[in-house]
């Protein structure tokens, strides 16, 4: 453990000192309560807290590992003033009375999330009547499922639900439990080491619909607008520097989720961080035409009973130029 500690200490020190940061936090630092997970997409946050991004743009940012499933209320209560998590969920919170705003863009998945089966399910309709380990509705598993399966001719009552979160879903379907799970890295690649236990019948390069963002408080961007756009200019940093030193980056990163560099950067292979330029791209171009199209899974999963009244009032461009 002190040699775990000393090391993280050590990588720590020579990303700072590699970025000429001031490791003394300012005065003015704008605190920032920021909810997460260790969903492998949301590390550059990590890398930007670690290596001393924040700290050097004006930010003292606390990130606090809740489940996508209590995300919104923290954020209804004000114990978080920002979130990370999928478009889809940002929609089902607006949509729920939890008001939030997308800011910018993290990730996109290319095959870190999926669905696992037993190696005698052939297709989607030999799912009909099996255990499927899920996390609960509002969450990127749920939705994910829900989406595979809408887009195979079934639905959610289809199949047995069990509630598991991703990585208990990933062991217990290894373990021998349950006919499959939907999960994400880094806790599908315990499925991808294990082809005993069965196989991946599909992932987000099959069907592309795992994309992630940060949004905050209506109330608090527009008091903190500067804070806000300090927090994305700090995600890009932090994209540049695993570009500029990928080896130093993935073993700051692999430590938040108990993995060393070289297993960080496996599992991250599938997924793309975005710079400002797909951010640009994104927010002109794609998402709401995906919002659009996640509407109407999330109406009839019974996640949502009404649309919000403005997709385009859940995101704001201002901080992404």
């Amino acid at each position: 453990m002190v040699k775990s500690v000393g090391k993280i200490a050590s990588l720590v020190a020579a990303a700072a000192c590699a970025l000429g940061m001031a490791t003394s936090a300012s005065a003015q630092e704008t605190k920032i309560a920021l909810g997460m997970s260790g969903w492998t997409g949301f590390a550059p946050l990590t890398l930007a807290d670690k290596a001393g991004i924040f700290k050097k743009n004006g930010l003292d940012v606390e990130l606090r590992m809740i489940p996508q499933k209590d995300r919104h209320l923290a954020l209804a209560s004000e114990a978080i003033q920002c979130a990370a998590t999928t478009v889809e969920t940002h929609v089902a919170w607006n949509a729920n009375g939890v008001p939030i705003v997308q800011i910018f863009q993290m990730d996109k998945s290319y095959g870190a999330d999926g669905l696992a089966v037993r190696n005698d399910v052939k297709t989607f309709a030999d799912l009909k009547g099996k255990a499927i380990g899920v996390s609960a509705p509002g969450t990127a598993p749920y939705f994910g499922l829900a989406w595979m399966l809408n887009k195979n001719g079934m639905t959610m009552k289809d199949v047995k639900l069990v509630s598991l979160e991703p990585q208990p879903a990933a062991q217990a379907f290894v373990s021998g439990q349950n006919d499959a799970a939907m999960t994400y890295e880094p806790y599908l690649s315990t499925v991808r080491a294990n082809p005993t236990a069965g196989k991946i019948l599909a992932t987000t390069l099959d069907y592309p619909m795992v994309m992630d963002t940060v949004g905050c408080a209506p109330k608090w961007l527009k008091a903190n607008p500067k804070a806000a756009k300090a927090l994305a200019d700090s995600y890009f940093e932090a994209v540049e520097m695993i570009k500029a030193d990928p080896a130093k980056s993935n073993e700051i990163m692999g430590t938040a989720v108990k993995q060393s560099g070289e297993q960080f950067a496996k599992s991250s292979a599938y997924l793309r961080w975005s710079d400002k330029a797909a951010n640009q791209k994104f927010f002109a171009n794609d998402i709401v035409p995906f919002m659009k199209d996640a509407q109407g899974i999330l109406l009839e999963a019974g996640v949502i009973r009404k649309v919000p009244e403005d997709l385009n009032a859940t995101f704001d461009t201002s901080f992404i130029k």
